[in-house]
């Protein structure tokens, strides 16, 4: 385990990274995986997790990702027929 430690770190910090952690990539590729589409069970089987409620801690959701669904969902009600009585979100609220 030592030699792999010793090598995780040198390829970190020759890659500018030296810092960095395995789970940080780990985390990222999680999110990068849902973010293009991935479905959830494919990104498990590629990251290693075994049950959702641990990938799910991986896949953090921030301002950009809530952001984005309400744009979608706005999209989405744009689409449908004027007499709906779904209310539209009001975009200018999103841009700030």
């Amino acid at each position: 385990m030592g030699d792999i430690k010793k090598l995780w770190r040198k390829a970190c910090k020759e890659a500018g990274h030296p810092d960095k952690l395995f789970h940080d990539f780990r985390r990222t590729a999680a999110r990068n995986f849902i973010r293009a589409g991935v479905s959830e069970s494919v990104a498990m089987s590629i990251t290693g997790h075994k049950t959702n409620f641990m990938f799910q801690r991986y896949n953090i959701t921030n301002m950009d990702d809530k952001r984005s669904a309400f744009l979608d969902a706005q999209e989405h009600l744009e689409g449908q027929k004027k007499n709906s009585r779904i209310n539209p979100v009001n975009l200018e609220l999103l841009k700030k």
